[in-house]
């Protein structure tokens, strides 16, 4: 085992190693495969190969209660947290099979190839509608103007959500998604709660209006196939429901921000990129994997395990570092280098395994469509300010992007 006796090469709470921790992930890749941390209780994955192959193994869960209790593995949450568990621990992303394996095949019908395919002119529709309003101010703020709402319009125009009421959407997903990062303190406990009720009775209203006039609309799906079958239960629905407005923006808005501010400090990549818009596609992966929006995934040991001798024992928590696993020289050539037109690129920012992020494709869409929006309506696009990164560790991402057009 390679402990970390000091915070020296891993300190999520540091503004120098959050502003990069890129140096500090090589130093944990060439200390060995695994690493015991202690201010969070956790085993630090940082190899991009022991990632992808805890990332399917079923040893491994995201949730333990499928086969032990709380008391099994020492866990206990304060009973004032409830809300916001009972919302998270019955949405697809912490279940394992075979409740996961049932919802996930519902959902999936709505991200099929074809389904997302057919959504790609509003995508492109909207991402033009958005640069050209940013491009007649003049400029503006990236993430507020741009990269926010495109997604969150997506999302929201696929479930149902009426357009005048979408305003609290992102505001309640923040809140919600502050309960991810590591050891998060009180208040950010309380905010995720109030968020996660106010969140559940705006769905519950909005499924019981849909129960009485149903839509062309993934909830008016999902209350279908609750009421015919049986197979969701409402609290499904609603977890389900939050899980996809959640996870359907919060990497998208991040990536497209993080991308630019990483363009804009790469200028003979961004001018590359202006000359051949054909390396949108690649460019969208590579932005990706060189500054991961989702930089640490969690999993709970189901059954001991062995990683480089070292036996991580059941009940343990082990933490799979993607921005980590994508900066690994053993797979990505000259990993530090920014390169749009890398050809070999097998991130992992989608994770993988049974948990690979269902709407992958359509994240992909809508990177792109707001990246070729961006660089046709408005090609001499700068920044115009130093952003603020965001204090945030495991969702990466800036709290503003100013730019001039």
């Amino acid at each position: 085992m390679a402990a970390l006796e000091s915070t020296r090469a891993f300190d999520p709470w540091d503004p120098a190693f959050l502003a990069d921790p890129y140096p500090a992930y090589e130093e944990l890749r060439a200390r060995g495969r695994v690493h015991y941390y202690e201010p969070t209780n956790q085993w630090l994955v940082p190899h991009h190969a022991d990632v992808s192959a805890l990332l399917r193994d079923r040893r491994l869960g995201r949730t333990y209660q499928h086969r032990f209790t709380h008391e099994d593995f020492g866990r206990t949450a304060p009973p004032e947290h409830e809300p916001f568990h009972v919302l998270n621990d019955h949405g697809m992303l912490d279940l394992e099979p075979p409740d996961h394996t049932r919802i996930r095949r519902l959902v999936s019908k709505a991200f099929t190839p074809r389904t997302v395919e057919r959504l790609k002119p509003y995508v492109e529709r909207l991402a033009g509608e958005l640069v050209d309003r940013l491009v007649e101010a003049g400029g503006g703020d990236l993430l507020a103007d741009v990269a926010e709402p495109l997604p969150v319009s997506v999302i929201a125009e696929m479930l149902g959500v009426p357009e005048s009421e979408r305003e609290p959407l992102r505001p309640w997903s923040a809140d919600i998604c502050g309960m991810y990062e590591l050891n998060p303190p009180e208040d950010v406990a309380r905010k995720a709660v109030r968020a996660s009720v106010e969140f559940t009775e705006y769905l519950r209203g909005l499924i019981e209006a849909r129960r009485k006039e149903p839509g062309d609309d993934l909830i008016s799906g999902l209350i279908a196939a609750h009421d015919e079958g049986d197979r969701l239960t409402e609290q499904e629905m609603i977890s389900t429901c939050v899980l996809l407005l959640n996870a359907g923006h919060e990497a998208t808005v991040n990536a497209t921000v993080t991308g630019w501010w990483t363009l804009f400090r790469h200028p003979e990549q961004l001018a590359r990129l202006r000359a051949d818009h054909a390396l949108i596609p690649t460019a969208v992966e590579e932005l990706m994997r060189y500054d991961t929006p989702l930089q640490l995934f969690e999993r709970w040991v189901l059954d001991d395990i062995e990683i480089d001798g070292t036996t991580v024992p059941r009940g343990a928590e082990i933490a799979m570092l993607f921005g980590s696993a994508n900066r690994d020289a053993a797979v990505f050539r000259d990993p530090d280098t920014l390169d749009l037109g890398r050809a070999e690129n097998p991130h992992i920012s989608f994770s993988a395994g049974i948990h690979y992020c269902i709407g992958a494709p359509l994240a992909r869409i809508e990177l792109a469509a707001s990246m070729s929006a961006l660089l046709t309506k408005a090609p001499t696009l700068s920044l115009a300010e130093e952003p603020v990164r965001s204090p945030n560790f495991v969702i990466r991402g800036l709290e503003a992007l100013s730019v001039e057009v």
